[in-house]
């Protein structure tokens, strides 16, 4: 079904000339970066032991290792090989955040374990630690390590002096300490080359404070701190309830998923990064360090659907204390802490990755209006009541409040999901995902008392939406849904269409919506644009919008095309190794991931699209008599 011929080969074709883009050679490719992470805030590091971006004293601070994007002079930690070496394995453990990178050098083989510590809690342990040991085999090797914090937009070097437990910095109020277990008379700035010999391991620990006291910890206690960490990481993997295809890319995108989850409260983040570009040498570089209630509310259904509820429980408890001060509205992204995301500003000074220009700090998103997060949110809520988890008594009566919302404002134009900055418009997502709402509050009014006025307003509103977009949503000459009303073209949010019950998942109309879409915004093999390229008022062209391309995956497993959807996911899943992370796009003629990384988007919607294989294959496999379509879920 839906089955084009040559797709799978002409997929293969297409990736197989896939190389590393236009990036300059000092300049890490996104995919080559590894995410280091302890719930709080992450690094980045790249193949060749660099960490180049890392926020404090959370994922939306001032960055201390900002090299990525604020170029020469903007802090980075290096250790490593000291000359050119290959790079033979890299790799997370299994399971776990701990990353190894092996190098082969002469003889010789190198290897850099790293991480950091996530468990703090009940002990004296600094909020902040990592670790990084490296480790030679069969020979010395010549080594190297720099450290180079720098802070503020002005790079600052930070006030420095040397203790009887190790190195520390100042700036203001973030101190860092830096230990080693070996004497590498080491100061900040300057390339340090020392030889490290087999049998005796160099470990390193960066410890920091933000307006508090500075812990200092010996290596060897930072080392068997990690080491604990990463049991406790194992532990946290085997209670994953998975057992479908593509195993090993959803426990990587589930423990990522974890990692972008600010512990403190709760909040989803988006991405650790800003300013990472669309489009390379472009100006769409935007900031993702806030947390949107849309793409949590998708990665609650995620967890949910692998027996991770802990996790989709944090963001519901975030979201209620989040949006307190604002209900019945629901803003469109909020900071860590629940607050008002800090308007845009560009740092001219720094020259952005690859030449990228301008690197922007806060969000200009946070005034839209966005009428589809409602739906989105009351859709996390259902899935949460109908796994078992009752409704509080606040979070029901925050549902309701979203609602009422819901029902007086669907009739309004919005600022859609994909944040167009020009005039609202009446986005057919933006309605899909309204009836969504409204439908999902019926559905938990059947668990609570709720005033039979307020469920026939409900109901009166879904059925005028449904009856709005068959009367302004339809193309009438191809017979599918359109990107809003009053216009031809698609977009591929729609792709939600046969996972919402607006109409059934094998209707005509969303198989020709499916079609229409696969059709107009391919990228090429597994890619899709999420609307018309240079359609969205701003300057350059963007990337192919990975998320899109797993929608695209759950929607032919949702319509009957199993395989044509596991097709896809194979090849997606091509994209990002060896490490399985993903960016929030990918550049269509080369195959360069872009746009800020890792995006916890991506990694939501791919484990949405293994589960859906993994019931359409259930189904497909059931008697007869057993089938049945399992309408209605978005998430």
């Amino acid at each position: 079904m839906h089955r084009s011929a040559g797709y799978n080969e002409s997929v293969t074709r297409d990736l197989a000339g896939l190389g590393r883009g236009h990036i300059a050679s000092d300049t890490p490719a996104l995919r080559d970066l590894g995410l280091l992470g302890d719930t709080r805030t992450a690094a980045l590091v790249d193949v060749r032991g660099r960490i180049v971006w890392l926020c404090l004293p959370h994922f939306d601070g001032g960055p201390v290792f900002g090299a990525l994007v604020a170029g020469d002079g903007g802090g980075l930690f290096a250790l490593g090989p000291a000359d050119g070496a290959e790079v033979v394995r890299r790799r997370y453990r299994s399971g776990s955040t701990l990353l190894e990178t092996t190098w082969r050098v002469g003889a010789a083989e190198l290897s850099l374990t790293e991480g950091m510590v996530a468990e703090v809690e009940g002990s004296l342990f600094p909020t902040f630690c990592l670790v990084r040991r490296l480790e030679a085999t069969g020979d010395a090797v010549d080594c190297v390590i720099r450290f180079d914090p720098r802070f503020g937009i002005e790079r600052r070097r930070p006030r420095t002096r040397m203790t009887p437990a190790g190195l520390v910095c100042v700036d203001h109020g973030t101190a860092l300490a830096f230990a080693a277990d070996h004497d590498l008379g080491l100061e900040p700035g300057p390339v340090v080359e020392f030889a490290l010999e087999p049998g005796r391991p160099l470990t390193v620990v960066l410890t920091a404070a933000h307006r508090g006291p500075l812990t200092h910890l010996m290596p060897d206690a930072a080392w068997r701190a990690l080491r604990e960490d990463d049991a406790r990481w194992q532990r946290w993997s085997a209670g994953i309830d998975y057992d479908g295809p593509f195993a090993p890319a959803v426990d990587r995108s589930l423990i990522t998923l974890r990692l972008l989850t600010y512990s403190p409260s709760g909040a989803p983040v988006a991405a650790p990064t800003t300013s990472l570009p669309e489009q390379l040498g472009g100006r769409r570089n935007w900031d993702y360090r806030y947390a949107w209630p849309r793409d949590a509310s998708i990665g609650i259904g995620a967890f949910l659907g692998a027996g991770v509820d802990q996790q989709a429980r944090a963001f519901l408890y975030w979201l209620l204390h989040a949006s307190r001060m604002d209900r019945p509205r629901l803003r469109a992204l909020l900071t860590l802490h629940g607050r008002r995301v800090p308007p845009e500003r560009e740092v001219d000074e720094w020259p952005g990755y690859a030449d990228s220009r301008p690197v922007r700090f806060g969000n200009d998103a946070r005034d839209q209006h966005q009428l589809d997060n409602y739906g989105w949110v009351l859709d996390a809520m259902w899935l949460l009541a109908r796994a078992g988890h009752g409704l509080y008594g606040e979070t029901w009566r925050a549902a309701m409040a979203m609602a009422d919302h819901v029902a007086e404002r669907w009739r309004q134009p919005d600022a859609g999901i994909w944040e167009v900055r020009g005039e609202p418009a009446h986005y057919l997502h933006s309605k899909l995902m309204a009836w969504l709402g409204l439908d999902r509050a019926l559905r938990m009014a059947d668990m609570h008392r709720t005033p039979a006025v307020r469920r026939a307003r409900w109901a009166a509103e879904r059925d005028a939406i449904a009856s709005d977009v068959a009367a302004n949503g339809i193309d009438p000459e191809r017979g599918n849904f359109v990107r809003a009303y009053g216009r031809r073209d698609v977009d591929a949010a729609l792709l939600v269409l046969p996972l919402v019950g607006i109409e059934p998942p094998g209707s005509p109309r969303v198989v020709r919506t499916i079609e229409a879409v696969r059709g107009d915004l391919s990228a090429g093999g597994p890619l899709l644009y999420r609307y018309p390229p240079g359609d969205d008022g701003l300057a350059g062209r963007e990337g192919a919008f990975l998320p899109c391309s797993f929608w695209l995956a759950q929607a032919l497993a949702a319509t009957g095309a199993v395989d044509e959807a596991i097709g896809l996911v194979e090849q997606l899943v091509a994209l990002t190794e060896p490490l399985g992370l993903y960016a929030e796009e990918a550049d269509p003629a080369t195959g360069e991931l872009i746009g800020n990384y890792p995006q916890a988007l991506t990694h939501a919607t791919l484990v949405q699209a293994a589960l859906a294989i993994r019931d359409a294959t259930r189904r497909r496999a059931a008697p007869p008599t057993q089938r049945r379509t399992r309408h209605g879920r978005s998430s």
